[in-house]
This record gives C-alpha cells, sequence and structure tokens, in this order.
C-alpha cells in the first residue's frame, strides 16, 4: 500500500485545495509516483460543482482520481447507522485513484459553518486510510503565538506532532518579516522564512502571501457583475491585479493608470475614457474598464478609442454607481473557476516552489527522481540551468515577454540574462508590464556597443571579403550584434524569435559560429512532454529534405541531446512502413540512414524503419517487431523529413494539449536557440534554460 499524506485544515481560509495540488505537484516535479484522493466532495450552496479539487486534478495532469462521494450522502450514510458502507466506498475509490503509486496526497474535508461533522469525518479517514496528517493554515498577518496554538490543538485530535500521526504543518499565506532572526527551512524552503517561532512543528512548507494568485480574469468580473459588453475584447486573458475607481480630474488619476489594473468610472466621463486609451496605447497593459451608470458612450468619443479597443482592451457596462460596482467587486470569491486552468497551473507552481519535497520524499521512503515525469523534466530543466550560472543574450531586449523572462530567469537564479537595446525603452516595457528587473538583468545599449564589435565581425568572415562598412551594416540587427558577442566568447549562448523569423535567428549563427566538431548539419529537436514521460522529437523545424547520411547525423545528434538532458536514448527511425515489410526510395532512404547511424555510433539503440505505432505502442511493437530493442519504447523519433516533422509535432501538441519545448538547435559550436513567435514567457523561460545547458561544455553544445 503506497504512503498517505492526509491533509486537514486548521483554521479557516488555509487554502487547502491549493496547497494539496501545489504538493501534488511538488511530489511530481521530484518524479516522484504520486496520486490525489478527495474522498468526499464539498460545496457551497451557490455552487453548482463539479468538485474543483478532482476535476483540477484530472485536467492539469494525467492522474484520474475516483469522483468524492457528496457530502451529504456521507452524512446521511453516518446519521443512518451506515458509518461501514461510506467507509467500504471511500476504500474502493481510494484503491482507483492510488493505482501504482509511492505516495498517495488525500485532500480532507473543511469546515464550511453550515454543518457540523467535518471533524469526526477527518478523524475517521485518516483511521481508515491509515494516514499521516499534515496540518495546514494561513497565518496572514494574526499573532504567530495564536496561530501555533491551534496547529497544536488540531493536531491533538490526530495524536499530535509526531511520526505516524502528524508529520508537520504547511503554513499559508506567510507575510515578510522585517527582521529576520531566524534561520531558512532546509531545502526548497531556503527561498522562504520559517515563520515560526516553535521547533516542535516541522514546517513542511511555508507559502509567501502573493496577490498573483487571487489575479481573476475579466470573464469572471463579468459573470460576477452581469455586465453588459461595450467591447468583449480579450476576456478571458486580461487578469485583474489592483481595482481603481476613478473620480478625479484626469491630472490626478494618472498614477491609477498601471498594469493589471481594472478601471471602474461613470459612463459619462469620456475624458478618464480617452486617458484610458492613451494609456493603452502607450503599452500599459491595463485590464480592463467598467462604465457605471448604465450610461452609453458617445459614437465619437468610442470610434476614437478604436485603436485601444483593438488591442483587446475589455469595456463593460453596469447599471450601478461606481461604489457600488466597486462593493460589489469586492465581494468576488477568492475560488478559482472550474474554468481557469491557467490560473490553478500558477497556483499549483507556485506552492510546489514553497514546500519541502525533499524531507517527504525521504520520510515516505521514496528514492529521489524515481521517474522522469513531464513536470520532473522541466524542474530538472531550471535546477540544473541554476547552477551553471550562464551568461544568455537575448537580442529581443525590449520584447515584452523577453523581459518578463528575463527576470523570471534572474528571480529564480536560471541564468544571468542579457537584453541588448535602449535602456530607457527596456525599462518603459518593463514598467508598463508591473516587472521589476533584478540588479542581475544586463541591459546594454546596442547603438553604444556596435562599434566595437566591427573588427571582429570583419575577422570572422574575412574569407568572404566583408568589408568595415558592410559590417557595420549587420551589427544594426541586434541578432547579428549578439551573434557576434557569442562568438566572441562574452556570452554563453543567444536565444531569439519571439519577434524574428526562424532565418533571422539561425542566419548569422550559420555564417559565424559553424557547426560542432563531427557534426555534419544543424538541425533541431523538439521535447514532447507526453503525460507520463517527456520524448525527443527531431527534426521538426530546420532541414526540409535531408538524404539518409543526414538524417543519421540527426539522428546521432539528437540521441546525444536526449542522453544530455536526462533522457534515455532509444532511437526509433520513423518511415510508413516497418522492418522489411515496405520499399521504395522513400522507406529505402530510412533504412540507409540506420545502418549508417549504427556503423557510426553502434553505441546506441537504433532501429529502423519502424511506424510510429509500432515505435511508441508496446502492443503494437510485440506484433510488428518483436526482436527490436526499441519498438514500442522509443524514447527519441526521428522523422524521415521536415513535412511529416513539422506536421506530427504540431498534430501531437494540438490535439493532446501536449507541452513542446523547443525548438532547441543542435549541432552548432555554441548554443543558438529560436522561438515560436507565439512563444509563451513560460516557453522563453524554458528555452533559455536549454540554452544554459546546452553551453556547459560547449563549443560543442548539445
Amino acid at each position: 500500500m503506497p504512503h498517505t499524506l492526509y491533509l486537514v485544515p486548521s483554521g479557516a481560509g488555509a487554502g487547502l485545495t491549493s496547497l494539496a495540488l501545489g504538493l501534488v505537484r511538488a511530489l511530481d516535479n521530484r518524479g516522484i509516483r504520486v496520486a490525489f484522493y478527495k474522498p468526499i466532495g464539498q460545496h457551497r450552496p451557490d455552487d453548482p460543482g463539479p468538485e474543483r479539487s478532482t476535476y483540477f486534478v484530472r485536467h492539469t495532469s494525467s492522474l484520474t482520481p475516483a469522483t468524492p462521494i457528496p457530502f451529504e450522502e456521507a452524512l446521511r450514510l453516518v446519521a443512518s447507522g451506515r458509518t461501514d458502507d461510506l467507509l467500504d466506498q471511500v476504500m474502493r475509490g481510494y484503491h482507483a485513484s492510488a493505482r501504482d503509486a509511492d505516495v498517495v496526497v488525500v485532500e480532507g474535508l473543511v469546515d464550511l459553518h453550515q454543518t457540523s461533522g467535518e471533524e469526526e469525518l477527518n478523524q475517521r479517514l485518516v483511521r481508515t486510510l491509515s494516514a499521516e496528517v499534515i496540518l495546514v493554515g494561513a497565518l496572514g498577518a494574526g499573532p504567530v503565538a495564536e496561530f501555533e496554538a491551534r496547529l497544536h490543538f488540531s493536531a491533538s485530535h490526530y495524536g499530535g506532532f509526531r511520526p505516524g500521526a502528524v508529520i508537520g504543518a504547511i503554513v499559508n499565506r506567510v507575510r515578510p518579516r522585517e527582521e529576520r532572526s531566524r534561520p531558512s527551512v532546509h531545502g526548497e524552503l531556503g527561498r522562504v522564512e520559517n515563520p515560526l517561532r516553535t521547533s516542535s512543528i516541522k514546517v513542511l512548507g511555508a507559502v509567501p502571501e502573493n496577490p498573483e494568485l487571487v489575479a481573476f480574469r475579466l470573464l469572471d468580473v463579468a459573470r460576477h457583475l452581469q455586465a453588459n459588453f461595450v467591447h468583449e475584447g480579450d476576456l478571458n486573458g486580461r487578469r485583474v491585479r489592483k481595482i481603481a475607481l476613478l473620480a478625479r480630474t484626469v491630472p490626478n488619476l494618472v498614477d491609477t493608470l498601471t498594469a493589471g489594473s481594472l478601471l471602474v468610472t461613470p459612463g459619462d466621463r469620456s475624458d478618464v475614457v480617452l486617458a484610458v486609451a492613451l494609456a493603452v496605447l502607450n503599452k500599459v497593459p491595463i485590464s480592463g474598464l467598467i462604465l457605471t451608470g448604465d450610461l452609453e458612450l458617445p459614437a465619437a468619443v468610442l470610434e476614437l478609442c478604436r485603436p485601444a479597443l483593438e488591442t483587446g482592451l475589455p469595456v463593460l457596462s453596469v447599471p450601478g454607481s461606481s461604489w457600488e460596482t466597486a462593493q460589489a467587486l469586492a465581494q468576488m470569491t477568492p475560488e478559482i473557476p472550474v474554468d481557469d486552468l491557467e490560473r490553478i497551473e500558477h497556483v499549483m507552481d507556485f506552492v510546489a516552489k514553497h514546500l519541502d519535497a525533499d524531507w517527504i520524499a525521504a520520510h515516505c521512503a521514496v528514492p529521489l527522481e524515481a521517474r522522469l515525469s513531464p513536470a520532473a523534466f522541466c524542474y530538472r530543466l531550471t535546477e540544473r540551468a541554476r547552477a551553471l550560472g550562464k551568461r544568455i543574450v537575448l537580442p529581443e531586449g525590449d520584447e515584452p515577454r523577453t523581459v518578463q523572462a528575463a527576470a523570471i530567469c534572474a528571480e529564480r537564479g536560471i541564468a544571468r540574462c542579457v537584453l541588448l537595446g535602449d535602456p530607457v525603452k527596456v525599462r518603459r516595457v518593463a514598467a508598463a508590464q508591473d516587472v521589476v528587473l533584478p540588479p542581475n538583468v544586463e541591459i546594454l545599449d546596442p547603438s553604444a556597443l556596435r562599434e566595437r564589435y566591427v573588427a571582429p565581425l570583419v575577422e570572422l568572415r574575412k574569407h568572404k571579403g566583408l568589408t568595415p562598412l558592410q559590417a557595420a551594416e549587420l551589427l544594426e540587427d541586434n541578432v547579428w550584434l549578439g551573434t557576434v558577442m557569442l562568438a566572441e566568447g562574452e556570452v554563453d549562448g543567444l536565444v531569439s524569435g519571439a519577434v524574428h523569423s526562424t532565418a533571422n535567428t539561425i542566419r548569422p549563427a550559420l555564417q559565424i559560429i559553424k557547426t560542432a566538431p563531427g557534426a555534419k548539419v544543424v538541425s533541431s529537436i523538439f521535447f514532447m512532454c507526453l503525460p507520463e514521460q517527456v520524448v525527443v522529437y527531431g527534426d521538426c523545424a530546420v532541414i526540409p529534405e535531408p538524404d539518409a547520411e543526414t538524417l543519421a547525423d540527426i539522428a546521432i545528434q539528437s540521441a546525444d541531446s536526449a542522453v544530455r538532458f536526462g533522457l534515455p536514448a532509444r532511437v526509433a527511425m520513423i518511415s510508413y512502413s516497418t522492418g522489411e515489410s515496405g520499399s521504395g526510395s522513400d522507406v529505402d532512404k530510412v533504412r540507409q540512414a540506420t545502418q549508417r547511424a549504427l556503423k557510426l555510433r553502434p553505441d546506441l539503440l537504433v532501429d529502423g524503419p519502424l511506424q510510429y505505432d509500432a515505435a511508441a505502442i508496446p502492443e503494437v511493437a510485440q506484433a510488428k517487431a518483436p526482436q527490436s530493442e526499441v519498438a514500442g519504447r522509443a524514447t527519441v523519433f526521428i522523422f524521415p523529413d521536415l513535412n511529416t516533422g513539422n506536421t506530427t509535432y504540431k498534430a501531437v501538441q494540438r490535439s493532446a494539449n501536449v507541452v513542446s519545448i523547443g525548438p532547441m538547435l543542435q549541432g552548432m559550436k555554441r548554443p543558438v536557440n529560436d522561438l515560436s513567435r507565439g512563444a509563451l514567457v513560460e516557453d522563453i523561460v524554458y528555452t533559455i534554460a536549454l540554452t544554459a545547458i546546452q553551453a556547459d561544455g560547449a563549443p560543442g553544445g548539445a
């Protein structure tokens, strides 16, 4: 039976669901086989369901926890003397949820103050599941001594703080202290101060108070206020971080026009509306605008605001006054709507970073990183990059997503980022995004740098007859400038492509960085984060029609990249037929490439041609390639051409909602990586981490 951890709230507003799901994420990040179970579901009277915790786990992971027993049914069974029937249902749900897990996180009941019996049910379930208890509570601004006393009182119902009973506590909503007199807690908690004053309670997590975790969408605002739409805009993507009531004259309200603000103003204040539109056109990411009093905005004013509206600014209209609207907004529930998966993912990741999963894993006697789940792979990427301290240049230094990614990398210690851009503009972009750039983010002004790199570029391209004038013209492009910095060894890697094409990013590198020793070509791979494992796809971005020799080189490069990033290398050369069953030039090319790869690298496991299902599915492999050491368990998939590779990766990514990290370029002397122009901030962060790891040991890269 797996080790069972039962989370019990101590006091109101503990954030039980967020902490339970964050613990699941933290253990999964460590490669532990973790399961989740919510035995009994609870709903507020105004909540139609479904039960949030189970729903979120099913939609943010590959876990399939059993459906909880409704709280009313549980109470009915207990009241009618059928407690055994209830506990039998709980055990069946537990085993259906646990499957082959090493650790099961069980979310207990909260006291909703509408019924009685939650505490007694929690105690019964802990005994039934032979679970150890973790208490969770919100510290907030309350007295620490009172909070500790409440934890001790709650622990007394489960045998007190000791192994086999209550193993520790997770403290939520921790506010920073003015004086930091106590040492930090072990492990991940090194980033967060231990908030308690006693050593008798093992602190398993200290989660800081974070307003970002309660940033609701404009869609949630519209639903709550039952608002009408003046302009729908980006309702689902805009989040509210602060609310401002605008009643003063424009000069006196400019300071409220900030990133993440939801602005409330009477519908007849055209001057305020125009000021908001002007701020939006100055790239201040205002969340939205609410017009109160059921007053219609004049058509001429609306037309003047059209360019601002086209940026996605939502504008709502409500019948109540501004004061009534502000009061209604203050009553919005902090609970996460079931359709806001982006927010619960953010909450889970944030909580996971502040839990001591290493200690919990050791306590449960589970080997760390027992498997490499997608979450564990992403976690390992950032942790490995943190240990290297590489300097990565970002030529698109004033691009908003790039600026945010650089700040995140600095905060997490993933890399030392260098933003190429006018410092005034970069800081203005950062301020508009409400991003504080840490001191270890370098901002270099290209106009002050270009002249010093003319001579090095002329030297690098002298065999092509490049003149100083031509070099100066090339260096007007920041990608060229960053690439020369990389060639000179002043930075360890380059990431670009948020606004540049793949060709713009790769061309300078091909001309002055060149391929690594032993590499025939520059190719690419994607790390595909499937539900249960991470696999490599190559080449999906660079070489349109590789011949057999090139395809073999791509296979070798991709296998080496897989190993470098902690994945086993079992290489499947993909074709439309398996083994000797097919013929023709296309399948013959794959067959020749397989033979060449094996000849060049007999240490690798390479097989082909294999159809995709024969490479990936054990049952199909048993029928089609029973003797293969690769079929049915491939981890590296090499596609015969760019058309096949790009189509397959996008089909899998979009149809299965799979995270794909890449493309990562391989085969260069120094790492250069390209971004999709639709890349999210987190995509850029992971690409920077990949680049930092590639740079370890460069020249050569991965």
